[in-house]
């Protein structure tokens, strides 16, 4: 099994900046594919960024110039540096991998989700 585990959500003001991670852990024999997903109270779960194993990245249009996602293959840990924030990020911010197990099957895995709240 794999696990997902984020860290490094908050309280912040709007222009304000936040450093997300996720460390994925458990019988794995790779990781492909990590992205950073949200959900607001009330609105359907939507992609944020994600970054392929080889570091390609592809950005929602909400949150181009303004968040980055990157990866460490060696530590199995993705982040999003999120700057510029605004009210609108508000949302809880839910870390995605698909990684290989040590069994032969490739899934999908979720983290808990850490919550992001920008105050005007």
């Amino acid at each position: 099994q794999v696990q997902l585990v984020e860290s490094g959500g908050g309280a912040v003001q709007a222009g304000g900046s936040l450093r997300l991670s996720c460390v994925a852990s458990g019988r794995m024999l790779s990781v492909n594919d990590m992205g950073w997903y949200r959900q607001a109270p009330g609105e359907q779960r939507e992609l944020v960024a994600v970054i392929s194993s080889g570091g390609r990245t592809n950005y929602a249009d909400s949150v181009k110039g303004r968040f980055t996602i990157s990866r460490d293959n060696a530590k199995n840990t993705a982040y999003l540096q999120t700057n510029n924030l605004r009210p609108e990020d508000t949302a809880v911010y839910y870390c995605n991998a698909y990684a290989w197990t040590v069994s032969g099957v490739r899934g999908s895995y979720w983290g808990q989700g850490t919550q992001v709240t920008v105050s005007s």
